[in-house]
């Protein structure tokens, strides 16, 4: 399972929009943010597995690049993907693309990811079912 690629699809409604009639900019981190948790879900590592834990992941980092508009009821794809490295023992990087219909990357979204320790308020490093998911498992620091 060594790098999946993850996909989740959806379509652009119209609380998404500004007064432009294209995607408000807060608007892309919280589409970025629902595709993550689709997929830490299906990998059984949702809220329930997080609250259970007191382990989850935290953003230390963003950069958010806009390279084409998204419209009102566009059908988009946002993919996501854990590279195979980590900054130290507890960032790992996530790279993340909107892609339309026609296949133009709308935008992109590179993140620095660390476990924190819900109960010490602290970054840990990544459990095996973490590193799994993300298809970390043999990652390489820097």
């Amino acid at each position: 399972m060594a790098n999946p690629i993850y996909e989740y699809e959806l379509t652009i409604l119209e609380q998404h929009l500004d007064t432009f009639g294209h995607v408000n900019n807060a608007v892309y981190l919280e589409l970025y943010e629902e595709a993550r948790w689709d997929f830490i879900t299906k990998n059984k590592l949702g809220l329930k597995e997080i609250l259970e834990t007191k382990v989850g992941p935290v953003l230390l980092d963003l950069n958010l690049t806009f390279k084409a508009e998204l419209k009102n009821r566009e059908k988009i794809k946002i993919v996501s993907q854990a590279r195979p490295e980590m900054r130290n023992k507890f960032v790992m990087i996530l790279d993340q693309k909107m892609i339309k219909e026609d296949g133009k990357v709308a935008s992109t979204l590179t993140l620095s990811v660390g476990m924190m320790d819900l109960a010490q308020r602290k970054l840990i490093s990544p459990s095996t079912e973490w590193l799994h998911a993300l298809g970390l498992e043999e990652f390489k620091e820097p």
